[in-house]
């Protein structure tokens, strides 16, 4: 499946990080993981650190698909409003939705100081109306995540104009958002788990899978068998081919990066990510070298010929955009990409077993605009669902859930 167009910044800056052999002979372990990016990568290390024995197998070199690609926004804010969840869930869980994402935040910080390097930044979300008929939806919106103990506040159209040089009629401000390389992250991980006994093979596409009542053996494509008692298919937006049922709609974003830009410039964005409440949305975030990455102008193409051919125009439809909205940036992109992204109808994950394979095979779906902050959830709660224990999550983020 071909995941990316153009030049993706974390791929170009870092380069093939670590390599990792070929699986050339079968294997037994407990848990095997297919998909080495940084999904994979969370899920194996949470195992990891748990005592499980995990195999990590990549049809790739690690990292290389769609967290290459990915602008990596760490936020609790999900892509479907508070307001919008409560109406189909229920507040109770809608709210335990955006506080597990909030917490996530918080871990993926923890987990991300234990490795060298890999440019995790605390930064506050700034999340503004596009226009001003958005303005009621977003204070109800603003008053309902502080009922539920998020840290947020209002800010007018004159605060936003200078505090960050922004022309829109008002915004929420959050303290709980973060950015981090992915692909940094993600290659560290899986360095790090081989370097302490765990298993990590790339270049190594998983054709076939058996699952039976007591372990699952798959089937590589040079015909190596690998059985484990349970695995977990966290191939991102390929993990789709897996199961007959439609779950998610695939669409294309675009996306650049700026050479390092002065202090002056940056200001205030140099510590929060912004975004606004028109759909598709434009957003906006530093790197720890003073770079602006921008996003945005996601369409339905999901044809990689396509799609290679419009990166440059959109990368100058997202300068317009920006300019609009902040007309003192002067924005030049460096490079520019474009990647793969699916969406949920509800904008939830999915996390869990499905009927097609039964219990043994488990599925990590992190699709939405905040997939790693999902993915750090799905890794503690797969982890429960193969311990048997319960998750407060595990019913919403599942493959059964349904609207009240």
């Amino acid at each position: 499946m071909d995941l990316k167009s153009g030049y993706p910044f974390w791929a170009v800056r870092n380069g093939l990080m670590h390599a990792f052999p070929q699986l050339r002979q079968d294997l037994r372990c407990e848990v095997a993981i297919v998909g080495g990016g940084i999904s994979g990568a969370l899920i194996a290390d949470e195992l990891a650190a748990h005592g499980f024995d995990v195999a990590v197998l990549e049809q790739r070199d690690v990292a290389w698909g769609s967290t290459a690609a990915s602008t990596a926004l760490l936020q609790y804010e999900i892509d479907t409003h508070l307001i919008e969840l409560t109406r189909m869930y229920g507040e109770r869980r809608a709210a335990l939705a955006y506080r597990a994402c909030a917490d996530a935040v918080t871990r993926l910080g923890e987990v991300a100081s234990r490795l060298r390097d890999v440019d995790y930044r605390r930064q506050r979300s700034l999340y503004y109306a596009s226009r001003s008929g958005h303005l009621p939806l977003l204070r109800e919106e603003a008053a309902l995540r502080a009922r539920h103990g998020l840290q947020v506040r209002w800010l007018a159209q004159d605060e936003l104009a200078a505090d960050y040089g922004l022309q829109a009629p008002g915004a929420i401000l959050s303290e709980c958002a973060a950015s981090v390389d992915p692909y940094r992250m993600a290659s560290r991980l899986l360095a790090r788990l081989r370097r302490r006994g765990g298993q990590v093979y790339d270049r190594t596409c998983v054709e076939a899978v058996d699952a039976g009542a007591r372990s699952v053996e798959l089937r590589t494509a040079d015909g190596v068998r690998v059985r484990a008692d349970h695995v977990i298919v966290a191939a991102g937006y390929a993990g789709q081919q897996w199961i007959k049922q439609r779950l998610a709609r695939n669409r294309s974003s675009y996306a650049f990066v700026t050479d390092p830009l002065p202090a002056d410039d940056l200001q205030a964005l140099r510590e929060t990510v912004v975004w606004e409440s028109a759909r598709p949305y434009l957003y906006l975030r530093s790197t720890g070298d003073g770079r602006l990455v921008v996003g945005g102008c996601d369409d339905a193409v999901d044809l990689p010929a396509r799609r290679d051919r419009r990166v440059q125009s959109r990368a100058d439809r997202l300068v317009r955009q920006v300019q609009k909205r902040f007309p003192r940036l002067r924005l030049q992109p460096a490079f520019a990409w474009a990647g793969t992204f699916a969406e949920t109808a509800d904008g939830l994950p999915w996390f869990g077993a499905h009927p097609q394979y039964g219990p043994r095979v488990l599925f990590a779906m992190a699709y939405g605009g905040n997939g790693i902050t999902y993915s750090m959830i799905g890794a503690e709660l797969l982890r429960a669902r193969i311990e048997r224990r319960s998750h407060p999550l595990a019913r919403l983020f599942s493959f059964e859930r349904e609207p009240r």
